[in-house]
């Protein structure tokens, strides 16, 4: 899935992927991922999510990254905050509040810009992905996380390889994820919107083996 997809989707604003709401899961299951006040949460392919200011009330700091500016102008200007953009490396960058904005492409981020990162929050991301880039996308993660990072990860299960979002199996995650990760999944459940008969959406607990 090229660039382009996304930027039509959400010039389109075919963005149904997007929720109205705080993700209910991240607010049963954030304590889990052991965040001390003010250490930092990744957001991967975050787009507007309401999300992130609600970890931003937690005190926490979040870093996201998005690869629409329609998306990224569209948070700031949505909550009523005015902010002007600047460069850095590859990316235009929205900082304000706590909240660090990296409107570009994940694949170009480097180790150096998520040091400081102590968890990720991934609802919207490797479901995101076809099989072949979710490999990719997960590879590029691991190699730029720095040690001791946890994760909270939606995933959804489905017959049938339609998307996004995608299809992504339990043996999946265990594939991707297993060599530096213990995998706890968290909680299974049928979402009740009739457009989603057949879904189980997964809530997984990912904890880096370096730390145990």
């Amino acid at each position: 899935m090229e660039h382009e997809f996304w930027h039509e989707r959400w010039a389109e604003q075919r963005i149904g992927f997007h929720q109205p709401e705080v993700n209910k899961y991240l607010q049963t299951f954030f304590e889990r991922l052991n965040v001390a006040d003010f250490e930092q949460v990744f957001v991967p392919l975050c787009g507007k999510s309401l999300d992130m200011l609600w970890l931003r009330e937690q005190d926490c700091s979040v870093l996201g990254v998005e690869i629409s500016e329609t998306a990224c102008t569209g948070f700031f200007s949505e909550n009523g905050i005015d902010i002007e953009a600047y460069p850095h490396g590859a990316f235009s960058v929205r900082e304000v509040d706590s909240i660090r904005l990296l409107c570009g492409d994940f694949f170009r981020l480097t180790a150096d810009e998520l040091a400081k990162v102590s968890a990720v929050y991934d609802r919207a991301a490797l479901i995101a992905l076809p099989k072949e880039m979710r490999l990719r996308y997960v590879q590029r993660l691991l190699d730029i996380l720095p040690a001791g990072v946890k994760i909270l990860l939606i995933t959804l299960e489905f017959e049938g390889e339609q998307g996004p979002p995608f299809n992504v199996p339990a043996n999946e995650i265990n594939e991707l994820f297993a060599p530096r990760f213990h995998i706890n999944r968290l909680h299974e459940e049928r979402p009740t919107d009739p457009k989603d008969a057949g879904r189980t959406e997964v809530v997984w607990l990912l904890s880096d083996k370096a730390t145990n």
